[in-house]
């Protein structure tokens, strides 16, 4: 979850299994507007993939999805 009044930026999850979330209210129409920013790659049937590999093999089933974040 952001901070108040920072917003999810894409730089911040690149590379890693997080989602970032931020919240504004539009005081126009008392409305909460919700945003995230996750980097997709490894969600969907490459990770998987990996998950169905490391209980195959007798791994943790997160072993190589939890890495550190990429930084440019």
């Amino acid at each position: 979850m952001c901070p108040e009044g920072v917003y999810p930026n894409i730089s911040s999850v690149c590379g890693s299994n997080y989602c970032d979330i931020g919240l504004a209210v539009d005081p126009r129409t008392k409305r909460v507007i919700i945003m995230a920013a996750i980097d997709n790659l490894v969600k969907g049937a490459a990770g998987q993939a990996v998950q169905n590999m490391n209980i195959m093999c007798g791994f943790k089933e997160d072993t190589g999805l939890q890495i550190a974040p990429l930084f440019p």
